[in-house]
């Protein structure tokens, strides 16, 4: 679930915002959920919560608290979330840079939405570079693994194993279901292309023959029935990179 904040304590414009950063989440086919708040007091009452946020839109000329001080705030807490200022005014540029704003949005500006959708286009190109790791509790040891160097993972019976490129090919094992770890692991980019093999799309060369082929010439089924979403999915993330 991707969480976005705005605050502005103009309540039409905060709708305004919400509206468009919605339509472009939409359109996207990310789920996702936007809470407003109308000053900069009631958001970082938040304290530790707050970095629930992927991105939160900051109006600059708020009473109170102005945008830059909660800025200066929120980073106290969290220096992984995209700050995006919106105002009226361009005359904060050092104080942005200062916490490291994502960028100035004009609310003047005849072309609000594209601002706001170009806007999202850079966050989201940033953060395919995020390495996000996840803590997994293996047969064999505890583990903190980058969800980027993880192949596969293979259903055998009521083990999991996890097919991970470290200074080599590893294989962990685990108890449970690949349901579960499917549910996890969807966002990230991983594929159930068969009951039995959750695949890292980034290591899928191609689709054909009712194979997935890796990049190490591995061929891993596709049954009839999951063969055209597999492959239309397939298409679909190469057409994003």
């Amino acid at each position: 679930m991707f969480r976005i904040a705005v605050c502005d304590d103009e309540k039409c414009f905060c709708k305004t915002v919400k509206k468009y950063v919605g339509n472009y989440l939409i359109k996207k086919d990310i789920p996702f959920e936007i809470d407003t708040f109308v000053s900069g007091k009631d958001l970082i009452a938040l304290g530790h919560d707050i970095v629930k946020y992927a991105i939160i839109f900051l109006d600059v000329n708020m009473d109170e608290i102005n945008g830059i001080k909660t800025a200066q705030k929120i980073r106290e807490y969290s220096s992984e979330i995209y700050i995006v200022f919106v105002t009226a005014y361009i005359d904060y540029s050092l104080e942005g840079y200062k916490v490291n704003a994502e960028r100035y949005i004009l609310k003047n500006n005849i072309n609000l939405e594209d601002s706001i959708f170009e806007c999202m286009d850079s966050v989201f190109a940033k953060l395919k570079h995020l390495v996000l790791k996840r803590k997994f509790v293996f047969n064999e040891c505890k583990k903190n693994i980058s969800l980027e160097k993880i192949v596969y993972v293979e259903s055998k019976l009521h083990k999991l194993e996890f097919h991970v490129i470290e200074e080599r090919m590893m294989t962990y094992s685990m108890y449970g279901t690949l349901n579960a770890v499917e549910k996890e692991l969807l966002e990230f980019g991983f594929l159930r292309i068969h009951q039995s093999f959750l695949v890292n799309l980034r290591y899928i060369k191609k689709v054909t023959g009712y194979h997935a082929i890796l990049d190490d010439e591995q061929m891993l089924p596709i049954p009839k029935t999951r063969y055209r979403d597999v492959k239309n999915a397939f298409i679909a993330y190469i057409g994003e990179l």
